[in-house]
C-alpha cells in the first residue's frame, strides 16, 4: 500500500499535466460598441476542466500587425505557461488574448469617436470573459501585459483603471507621443483631411500617452499597480520607455525596470514572458 501511495505521489504532477492545457484562438464575442464580432484567444491551464476552482486572469495584448493568435503562434504562450506552472515559478492562470487588429488597429478609443475599442474592452469583453470562464474577478487576481502596441495598451489600461489590475507588464511598449507638439503633428499625419480642435488633440494626448498619464498619478495611486517594464537595448522604442522609467523614479512610483540585450522581436518577447508570469503570480499568490 505504501508503495502504491508513493508511486501516486510521484505521478500526481505528471497526471495533472497529462490532462493538458488548452488554447482556443478563434473565439468571438459580439460587440454592440464596435458593431461587429470580436475575436479573442484564451489559454486554459491543465487542470481547468477538473479542478472545480476559479483562476486568476491575465489579459495579454498583442502588437501592431498581429492579432489574437500572435501570442499563441509566435509567442508560444501555451508551452511557456505550462512550463512555468509545472516548475512552480507561476501559478495556474487563465490568459486572454483579444484581437485589436480587425476593422481598426489599436486598443484605444479613436480620436474621432467612431471606434471605441477601450470601451469595448472594459464594458463588453471583460464582463463576457469573466462570466463565461471560472475567473477570480477581483483586482488582486487580475493582471495585464502586452508587447509594443499592446505594451502601450497595458500602460494606458492600468493607468486608466488602477482599481482593476494588481500588476501591469508593458514589454517594448509604444508609450505614445512624447510631447503635445509631437501629438499634433502625428495626429494630423494619421488623419489626413480631418480638422480636429486643439482641445480634442490635447485631450487625446493626455489620455493616451504614457508620460502625461504618469505625471498625473496622485500620491494615493502611486502604489496601486505593480509595474514590470521590460525593453531591449536595441529596441527602437527604447527612448520612450527610458523617459517613462525616469519619470517614475522622480515621482517615486515603485516599478521594476529591465533592459536586456535584444531588439523589437519575438525572440525577445518569448524570453520576457516567463518573467511576466512569475511577476503577476507574486500578487496572485499574495507576495
Amino acid at each position: 500500500m505504501k508503495k502504491i501511495l508513493s508511486v501516486l505521489f510521484v505521478l500526481c504532477p505528471a497526471l495533472l499535466f497529462a490532462q493538458g492545457s488548452k488554447v482556443f484562438d478563434n473565439l468571438t464575442v459580439n460587440s454592440k460598441i464596435l458593431k461587429s464580432e470580436r475575436k479573442f484567444a484564451i489559454y486554459l491551464p491543465p487542470d481547468y476542466e477538473t479542478s472545480g476552482r476559479s483562476y486568476p486572469i491575465l489579459y495579454l495584448l498583442h502588437g501592431a500587425g498581429d492579432d489574437q493568435t500572435g501570442w499563441v503562434q509566435f509567442g508560444e504562450v501555451q508551452n511557456i505557461a505550462d512550463k512555468a506552472t509545472r516548475e512552480g515559478s507561476a501559478t495556474a492562470m487563465i490568459i486572454v488574448m483579444p484581437d485589436a487588429n480587425t476593422g481598426r488597429r489599436g486598443y484605444f478609443n479613436d480620436i474621432k469617436g467612431d471606434w471605441n475599442y477601450e470601451d469595448f474592452f472594459f464594458t463588453e469583453l471583460m464582463p463576457y470573459v469573466e462570466k463565461k470562464y471560472h475567473v477570480k474577478a477581483e483586482k488582486r487576481f487580475r493582471a495585464i501585459a502586452g508587447l509594443s502596441m499592446g505594451g502601450g495598451g497595458s500602460f494606458v489600461y492600468a493607468l486608466h483603471h488602477p482599481e482593476l489590475f494588481s500588476s501591469a507588464c508593458p514589454l517594448s511598449a509604444a508609450t505614445g507621443f512624447l510631447s503635445l507638439d509631437e501629438a499634433k503633428a502625428g495626429i494630423a499625419r494619421n488623419n489626413p483631411g480631418v480638422t480636429l480642435a486643439d482641445s480634442t488633440i490635447s485631450n487625446f494626448y493626455n489620455n493616451y500617452s504614457v508620460l502625461p498619464l504618469m505625471k498625473a498619478i496622485t500620491d494615493a495611486n502611486k502604489k496601486a499597480v505593480r509595474w514590470y517594464i521590460d525593453c531591449g537595448d536595441d529596441d527602437f522604442l527604447y527612448e520612450g520607455n527610458g523617459l517613462v522609467h525616469n519619470l517614475m523614479r522622480k515621482k517615486e512610483i515603485p516599478h521594476e525596470y529591465r533592459i536586456r540585450d535584444g531588439a523589437h522581436n519575438w525572440t525577445y518577447w518569448r524570453a520576457s514572458l516567463p518573467s511576466v508570469l512569475e511577476f503577476v503570480s507574486q500578487a496572485f499568490h499574495q507576495y
